[in-house]
């Protein structure tokens, strides 16, 4: 059986997001104001990472949710205006990188579920 992937060349359109949340609530709302935009095509919630990391000069541990989004390029700054605007944090963690590759059809999934600006 041959199963269709396809390599960076093909996808240098397409990211991943990260973006830490205080809770699993607050993860979910962002989460369905991201996906209700169509700026993502799905969110992965990892409820209970502990986050370690230096905040006006302190070393603070958190309990907090992960949000790993799967979008667009194009897409990145509205998810950032989105998250900078509706987080509860100051400064939210919201950073992306480019998908290399994977299984075709899903890929061309996310592209057909982010509307493009």
């Amino acid at each position: 059986m041959m199963i269709e992937t396809v390599t960076n060349s093909e996808n240098s359109n397409l990211s991943i997001g990260l973006i830490t949340a205080p809770s699993l609530e607050v993860a979910k709302t962002l989460a369905s104001k991201l996906l209700d935009s169509r700026y993502v095509a799905c969110v992965n919630l990892i409820p209970s990472i502990e986050s370690m990391y230096r905040w006006q000069g302190k070393i603070q541990i958190d309990q907090e949710t992960l949000l790993i989004v799967k979008t667009t390029q194009a897409a990145q700054s509205r998810i950032t205006e989105l998250i900078a605007q509706e987080h509860p944090y100051d400064v939210p963690e919201c950073i992306f990188t480019g998908i290399d590759g994977g299984y075709a059809p899903y890929l061309s999934w996310v592209r057909d579920e982010v509307e493009e600006p």
